[in-house]
């Protein structure tokens, strides 16, 4: 069975996930659809980056990706078919591709023709360009027949982290704030070993508080504490399964995790300063 996955940035209120479901189903029932989210924030392009690198990598090679993020139609912008890893990626030509695949070459990017050759109206880019471009795919068909090959997409530089000689520090920055509050920054786990090789002791630093120990798992943190209730709300610095550094606080929410405690915004930085 196909399989078409689903990211955008409408929200559950309006109608526009519904009308892309029902859509699919009625150009084809056997197609299963699966949302990934929607509810990234209104046209946030490195938020859904990070969670569509780190989501699709869980499914089949060869699904199809519809990702609805600042993908509202007008004429002077290229919709297009990127196929990377082994999978397909449908998107408004804005940069996104860019920044999740900041680190793989694509396979093959195609512009998307359909809606000129069959339908110059697009009342919405999604159900009439997206959601026909998928099925098709779906159906086996080629990519060739919706659109024509290209060399490039428009390109974002994704937030690297850098590092400051002189001062001995690594400069990140917070690229996301998960469901749970938690902080994840760019600073990425191989980034952070190379770097600390001939180094003893690290701190971690940020606003006013500072870490000075990195865990490789939420059940590390767990571990090295004596009895888990005793340390609930505690913080402390993970690589987490995206191996990305991140500041969280045992237990956190929304209401009092790290976003709330640290007061950290997306874009704010981090050091990692070696001794």
């Amino acid at each position: 069975m196909s399989i078409i996955t689903l990211t955008s940035d409408f929200g559950r209120l309006d109608y526009r996930v519904s009308a892309m479901k029902g859509k699919i189903l009625s150009l084809n029932p056997q197609v299963n659809s699966i949302d990934i989210t929607h509810d990234i924030q209104a046209y946030n392009l490195i938020q859904t980056s990070y969670i569509v690198k780190n989501a699709y990598r869980y499914f089949p090679k060869g699904t199809i990706h519809i990702v609805a993020v600042d993908s509202f139609y007008h004429r002077s912008r290229r919709n297009i078919l990127y196929k990377a890893d082994g999978s397909y990626f449908i998107a408004a030509d804005n940069g996104l591709m860019s920044l999740i695949f900041f680190d793989i070459k694509p396979e093959a990017i195609y512009e998307i023709t359909l809606n000129n050759r069959f339908d110059d109206v697009v009342n919405f880019t999604s159900t009439d360009v997206f959601v026909p471009v998928a099925v098709h795919l779906a159906n086996g068909g080629l990519p060739e027949v919706i659109g024509r090959k290209i060399d490039d997409v428009k390109q974002l530089l994704f937030p690297k982290p850098v590092y400051n000689e002189p001062e001995k520090m690594i400069i990140g920055e917070v690229m996301y704030i998960d469901n749970f509050g938690n902080i994840i920054s760019n600073i990425n786990k191989e980034f952070f070993e190379t770097l600390a090789k001939g180094f003893e002791k690290f701190t971690i630093k940020f606003r006013n508080l500072s870490l000075s120990k990195i865990y490789s798992s939420h059940t590390e943190v767990v571990a090295d504490w004596d009895r888990e209730t005793e340390y609930h709300g505690q913080s402390a610095a993970i690589f987490n399964d995206s191996q990305q550094l991140e500041l969280t606080i045992y237990k956190g929410s929304k209401k009092n995790g790290a976003k709330t405690l640290f007061g950290l915004n997306v874009g704010e930085n981090i050091y990692i300063e070696f001794f």
